[in-house]
């Protein structure tokens, strides 16, 4: 895997110039910063649905229902470490209502369970797993719920603040990411809720200040507009996020997908997919787990499109990350780390914007960083190699953000020339590398 690329050969002139520059528009804070270095999460359905092989619970599903046979978060959390991934979040409650902790505003809990007597509380045993294990804990909470009877009323945002204020202050230490879906009564005869999304923001912040919150419209990260895994080939991490709400009042799909190059909010896309062709666990989809050459092409374009990638690794019914989707995630594992073992960049010159790097090696992978400190500045750039037949165009592409990566034809060069044709402000690249993959193939 890619290492927070930021190339040893390069960094000492590159991270020179960015010092004597001011951050240009929206910036994004340091949290936002550490988030995107994350560069890929663990997501966990699990729930009711879990049993019942439901994608959305109607919120009449008995709490006994929940009963998973042989719970163990630190399978999950050693699982999720050894993919390479730096934190976990899980569906705390979704829009069925029932909740994975006991929810003191809730009658449709684990406590009303018979799970572990009652006493269980799934939220507790993850965020320690994860403390155990060195990783980040996050939470999805769906403002959606089809079980509380307050759920269509004035009254249920004071719930929901409620319901988030049990999670968030300070039972379950430090959240990472809240995770907002934007649901809201779909479906027939649904009934609609006015949230007040000011007033959840602010609870969040309120109690996890440094917790970065996902939703259509940030305001921490935002939704990248579908869920097959992928983000834009041009994609600004800034947004113009004002009079738009989550869900159906979100931004266009292009502009979620692509960010909005004059943003004045830095809200980064997320990439959310599943490994499975569901969000929850189903026997019937253990033979339908996305393979490696899947995997590999999802991550380069989340990851390698200046997004963070969300994948889905939902529990099965014990409780465990299913032996199948495990042994996939070791083989992704594997392979970005032997794709990215090797940088073949050698030495760096920048003259004014444009950039001559050495190549020390056949090469089908350049990546490139800029400084996202200072902005997302960067618009267009090409890229030529140096071959026995003088400089011959590779590439022509729009941003690159925290990190782009490039799939370029197999290369035998001396050298590769990046320049900069579109900028909105100076070019600050931070890091440069070249990289040889053997093992996907578009």
């Amino acid at each position: 895997m890619t290492r927070n690329l930021v190339f040893a050969a390069a960094a000492t002139a590159l991270v020179a110039a960015a010092c004597i520059e001011k951050p240009y528009g929206a910036a994004p804070t340091p949290q936002q910063i550490e988030w995107q270095r994350m560069e890929m999460n663990m997501f966990c359905h699990f729930g009711p649905n879990t049993f019942t092989g439901a994608e959305w619970g109607d919120g009449t599903e008995a709490e006994d229902l929940f009963n998973p046979s042989d719970l163990d978060c630190r399978q999950w959390a050693r699982t999720a470490k050894a993919a390479g991934f730096k934190g976990i979040i899980i569906t705390a409650k979704h829009h069925d209502g029932f909740c994975l902790w006991p929810n003191p505003v809730s009658k449709h809990t684990v406590r009303e369970s018979s799970w572990l007597d009652g006493q269980g509380d799934v939220l507790k045993e993850l965020s320690e797993a994860c403390a155990e294990e060195g990783l980040k804990f996050g939470v999805y909470i769906s403002p959606w719920d089809r079980n509380d009877p307050h759920y269509g009323t004035p009254e249920y945002n004071n719930v929901f603040v409620k319901t988030l204020d049990s999670v968030l202050g300070g039972a379950y230490g430090p959240v990472f990411e809240q995770w907002f879906d934007g649901a809201n009564g779909e479906g027939p005869n649904g009934k609609k809720q006015e949230y007040d999304w000011p007033l959840f923001n602010e609870t969040v912040i309120r109690h996890q200040p440094h917790a970065v919150i996902f939703s259509d419209v940030g305001p921490g990260c935002r939704w990248v507009g579908n869920e097959k895994g992928y983000a834009g080939r041009t994609n600004w991490s800034t947004l113009n996020a004002e009079g738009f709400t989550p869900g159906k009042g979100a931004p266009s799909g292009k502009s979620l997908n692509e960010g909005d190059s004059d943003g004045n909010a830095w809200i980064p896309a997320e990439t959310d997919v599943s490994i499975r062709p569901g969000w929850f666990w189903k026997a019937s989809e253990n033979d339908k787990v996305k393979s490696l050459q899947q995997l590999l092409k999802i991550y380069y374009e989340s990851v390698g499109r200046n997004s963070l990638l969300l994948l889905n690794v939902p529990p099965d019914t014990r409780g465990r990350i299913h032996e199948t989707d495990s042994v996939r995630l070791m083989e992704l594992r594997s392979a970005l780390d032997r794709i990215f073992a090797r940088d073949l960049a050698g030495q760096v010159k920048r003259k004014g914007n444009t950039w001559t790097v050495d190549a020390n090696g056949p090469f089908n992978r350049l990546v490139l960083q800029e400084d996202i400190a200072m902005g997302q500045r960067i618009a267009s750039f090409t890229v030529e190699a140096l071959t026995a037949d003088g400089w011959t165009p590779l590439a022509r592409e729009t941003t690159v953000g925290y990190k782009r990566i490039l799939l370029l034809p197999e290369c035998e060069a001396s050298q590769i020339r990046i320049s900069v044709t579109e900028s909105l402000a100076k070019p600050l690249l931070c890091g440069i590398g070249l990289y040889h993959d053997e093992i996907y193939h578009e």
